[in-house]
């Protein structure tokens, strides 16, 4: 299952289907997106095997350029996507909900030249290969989520040194 109530924090244990959950969607926003996208891929904890998350997908979507995403827009509301415009990490924010304020997928589109497109890959990649930064990462996430279990934007806050320091190190 999938999905957590906006502004709260709950990091689950790694969920098999989570992959399988992602597939479905990317098949969907292929069939969508697809010809105006170049790019579609699993990014962050749910995208990592073994890694507790919050059970929220994220999705990296690479385009050409940020003017190609007011052509995605629409087509995206259709499947479901709302529109949360310019997101803090750079890229452009779309969410999907299973219930009001519940939500289900994190949709980020990004230019391909822009830095964090390799971030959210490099990132989720390290994550991959990596057990003893897997298990001290999940660890940081447990410990944050007993201090911000009603604040997300505070909880992401807190990761945010020790995610650049792991892209710092692994730079390339």
């Amino acid at each position: 299952m999938i999905g957590l109530q906006r502004e709260t924090v709950q990091v689950i244990t790694y969920q098999a289907d989570w992959h399988d959950l992602f597939e479905q969607e990317r098949c969907a926003l292929h069939k969508h997106i697809g010809h105006l996208v170049l790019d579609i891929q699993h990014v962050g904890s749910t995208a990592v095997p073994g890694l507790d998350a919050k059970p929220i997908l994220d999705i990296a979507v690479a385009v050409a350029s940020v003017a190609v995403i007011p052509q995605c827009q629409p087509l995206l509301c259709a499947l479901g996507y709302l529109d949360r415009g310019d997101g803090n990490e750079g890229g452009y924010l779309f969410v999907k909900e299973s219930a009001p304020d519940v939500r289900t997928h994190h949709l980020h589109m990004v230019a391909r030249d822009d830095p964090q497109w390799g971030n959210y890959l490099r990132f989720r990649d390290v994550l991959k290969a990596d057990e003893t930064l897997r298990t001290t990462y999940a660890n940081l996430k447990k410990a944050l989520q007993e201090q911000f279990s009603q604040d997300r934007k505070a909880y992401t806050a807190a990761k945010h040194t020790f995610i650049r320091d792991i892209l710092q190190q692994n730079n390339g």
